[in-house]
Formats: C-alpha cells, structure tokens, sequence
C-alpha cells in the first residue's frame, strides 16, 4: 500500500512526464512543420525531422573515422601512424615498435631505403654540417639544421602557439619562417633565427596602397635574428589563389602588424603586382636582397618544369649573381592555409614529382653550389625528410608536422577560429588550452628527434651524414609491386654527379 505522501510524489512526477512528453511532442509537431514547409533541403522536405538525422550523423562520421573505424594508415590528409610519431617524439617518449611494421610497403611510391652492407661504424659518424645560404649577400646566412619550421602567419595562428615555435625552434637550433602575415613580437620572443616571408600583399612591409615600403623592409632586416626573406610566388594549398585571413580573425593588434583594416578581410592578389615574368622576378629579387641585405628567395609550387626551365634560362642570361639565393618548393597536396578544395585537390605538382625535377634543373644549368633547394609539402615523418635530402635538397619544412607537435589533433577547423587545441582560433577560452611553457620543449624534441633519425636513416644506408645520401640510396614501389632505385627514375643528377 501505498501512504498519502508516496502517492503525492508519484502522482507530481506523472505531470512531470506529462508535461515533458506534451512539450517534446510539441517540438517535433513544429519541427515536422518547419520542415516541410522549408525548401532549401529535400531530405528535411520529404523525410520531416528524421531527415535531421543526415546531418547529425554526416557530422559526427568524422569523429567516428578518426577514432574508432580507420586504421593506423588509412586517414588523409594525415593518418594516425603518422600523428603518432610526431606525438611520440614530442614528447620524448620511445618510438620504436614492436612486432613489424603496419605499414603497406605494397603501395605505389613508397621509398624504401637500400641498406648498406656494411654500415659505417660509430665512430665514423659526422654530424651534419652547417650550410651557407646566400654568400654573395651583404649578410649571408649559415643554417645550423637541415630540417626548419615552414611558413604560418601570427593570424592564421595563435598568439601562444607563435610565442611556443619560436621558444621551441630556438631550443632546437632551427629557423622560423613568419609566414606572410608580418613580423610580430611573438616571432622575436624566443630568439630563433627568422626567414622573413614576404606574400603577394607584402604584409608588415606595404605602405597604404598595398606596395612594396623600402623602409619598412629595412626596418624588419635590421632585426638580429631575420637572417633571410622568403618572396612568396606560391604554396601548395592554393597556387594560382592569394591567402584570404577573415575579417573575425583581424585584432587591432593583428591589423597594426599586417598594415590592414580591421573589420575586413585581408585578401592577397594572386601574384605580386607588376611581377609579369621572370626578368621581372629577378629585378624585384634584386631590389628586395638590396634593400634588405639578406640571402633572398622565392617559394612556389611546379605546374610544369617546363614554366621554371624559364626561370633557369633568365638566370643564365644574367649570370649566376641574379639568381635567387634559395628556392622552396611546395607539393600540391594542400598545407595549413585554407583554400577552396578545387586547388588543394587538383592545382600543383606532388612534392615527390616535383623535387627531383627542380633539382635536376638546378644541375643541368651548374647552380648546385649558388642556389639551396628547401623542400616542403606534408614531409613530416623521418623517411619524408631522407627523402627529400636523397632527392636534391639542402633542406626541409614542415608546418603541419609542427602544428602536431603542438597538440593538433587534425580536427580540420583550422578556417572557424574554434580549433579546440588552440593553434588556430583567436578566442580566447581556446587559447587557455596551449600552455607556451609545455609546448616549446615539445616543439624542440620534435625537431630533434627529426634529425636523429634522419641520421640513423643516412648511416644504414653507408653513409656518414645524411647530405652524403643519393638516390641511389633509395627506391621507389612501382605499379608491379616491385621497387626500382629513384635515380632510374629522375636519372639527371645521378648523371651530372655520379650519384
């Protein structure tokens, strides 16, 4: 039997779920209506408030892919494997692994590295040289590291997240690229060494009218630390599409810095002004290395090899003095910035096509020793950077490999300003997230352990150092299963230097 008091309770929790259930039954009553009466989705307009569920369960697959479905190698545009290792080595925790790899040695492309016979000793190991960038500059530069930070603009990303890569690319001994939106404080605050990138709005050095401001340009020359500028033609999220950083994203600060309004977009061209061709290119080359004093050089992204043979060939009817002091060269297959999907998916030469062929452009016409190629594009793991180094180039960046080493955790928000990790949102609250103190030895180790096991690479292949790698030192899985060495398949440095 039930007292007085229990049967009160009971009979006040059935109004309860009454008036809980009438209230729901009322919501999807006006759901069904709105829906239905909606025209801009068919699925709502035929399926009333069960077609809400598409939506839901269309946002919430990406969660479920990336943690509970995919394999270790199977996400794009970076996979678990690959964002473990960095996380692994930012941490400073072990990264070897047991019980074989995981990885498809199957899949057309993968390098596969030739191990020597008999491997130099350790006592016949060489740490990696210093390499000089620019001698014929005012003030030339000597690079510690063959493995530095690519180009992210204070904007694009945090202020914590730029104050921890300079700490950390200070720590680790390595350059900094700013990115084009400006110089700011957060870039000078660890001490690194810079590489000042200058985009085709020319931002933190542009007077009123979006030109080019020779004393401004001094003025971030005359900093210590800008060791070099970087005159950017192209990155391989968007080429052929100048940056776009919304309006939400602008701060007073942000805007001082980059020398826009705040309030509005800031919107790049899609090439610099009166730049139309590569005698242009070299004239304005010429003026920026003047000005500045510094090595200078340009980053773009190779449609054709037959478009940068004219660059090449303009360098040979000046002599080699007009040459730009450095190239980096981004892959097509997208970067940090945001960018319509068209050009992340479809504009632009593969890294691992294009490399080779600018490297044996760079021979052909004997400028290995007056121009450094710097490789970039999603080479984030150390077998991505042995590569490149056995391809041709003197150096590699990364930005994303970095961003991982932060703490992204590739949640493709990059573009919202509500990254959940911090890196990229300028809200406050999120920023909490990224304690600079933490994340700069991260950032450090990171590109250390990079190095370490680029070294141990290069000494299984018989070499003491990894610049001493060849092509030959690598081969290439090819549509059959099998392998062939790559200097059978780019063979124009192995010819010019017995490689």
């Amino acid at each position: 039997m039930f007292s007085p008091l229990s049967m009160t309770v009971l009979e006040g929790l059935a109004l309860v779920f009454i008036l809980v259930l009438g209230l729901g039954l009322l919501a999807l009553v006006a759901l069904f209506v709105l829906d239905r009466s909606q025209r801009g989705d068919a699925i709502r307009r035929n399926y009333p408030v069960i077609g809400r569920f598409r939506g839901l369960f269309t946002t919430l697959g990406e969660f479920f892919r990336q943690y509970f479905f995919a394999m270790d190698r199977e996400e794009l545009p970076f996979n678990r494997a690959q964002r473990d290792w960095v996380k692994h080595a930012a941490e400073q925790e072990g990264n070897t692994v047991a019980f074989g790899s995981t990885r498809n040695l199957g899949v057309v492309g993968t390098p596969i590295f030739v191990n020597a016979a008999f491997p130099p000793l350790d006592n016949q190991y060489a740490s990696t040289d210093p390499m000089v960038i620019g001698p014929g500059a005012r003030q030339p530069y000597t690079a510690r590291s063959i493995f530095n930070l690519s180009g992210m603009s204070y904007g694009a990303l945090s202020k914590p997240a730029v104050r921890a890569l300079s700490r950390g690319c200070e720590m680790a001994g390595i350059w900094m690229n700013t990115g084009e939106g400006g110089l700011s404080p957060y870039h000078l605050e660890g001490g690194c060494d810079l590489v000042f990138q200058m985009g085709t709005a020319k931002f933190g050095v542009r007077d009123s009218a979006g030109n080019l401001d020779d004393d401004k340009l001094r003025d971030v020359a005359a900093h210590e630390q800008v060791r070099m500028v970087e005159i950017k033609l192209a990155q391989g999220a968007k080429p052929g599409k100048g940056g776009i950083l919304p309006a939400a994203k602008i701060s007073p600060e942000i805007a001082r810095i980059r020398g826009v309004v705040q309030g509005q977009d800031a919107i790049s061209p899609n090439r610099h002004l009166g730049v139309d061709d590569w005698d242009d290119l070299l004239d304005f080359l010429a003026h920026v290395r003047a000005v500045s004093g510094l090595p200078t050089g340009i980053k773009t992204v190779m449609g054709t090899e037959d478009a940068l043979e004219g660059l090449f060939a303009a360098i040979s009817a000046r002599g080699a003095e007009a040459a730009p002091d450095f190239i980096t060269l981004d892959g097509g297959e997208g970067g940090t910035g945001a960018a319509p999907m068209p050009l992340i998916d479809l504009v632009g030469m593969s890294i691992r096509e294009a490399l080779p062929r600018l490297v044996d452009l760079r021979y052909a016409h004997g400028l290995h020793d007056r121009i450094r190629i710097i490789a970039s594009g999603k080479l984030v793991n150390p077998g991505d950077v042995a590569w490149a180094i056995c391809a041709g180039a003197d150096f590699v960046v990364s930005a994303r490999g970095f961003m991982f080493s932060l703490g992204c955790i590739q949640a493709l928000k990059c573009n919202r300003n509500t990254c959940p990790t911090g890196i990229t949102t300028h809200d406050p609250r999120l920023q909490k997230g990224l304690v600079v103190e933490e994340k700069d030895a991260r950032v450090a180790a990171y590109a250390q352990q990079i190095t370490k096991e680029v070294e141990t690479i290069a000494h299984s292949v018989g070499v003491a150092e990894p610049r001493l790698m060849r092509r030959s030192h690598v081969r290439i899985v090819q549509p059959d299963g099998g392998s062939i060495p790559m200097c059978r398949l780019f063979p124009g440095r192995s010819q010019l230097s017995g490689s």
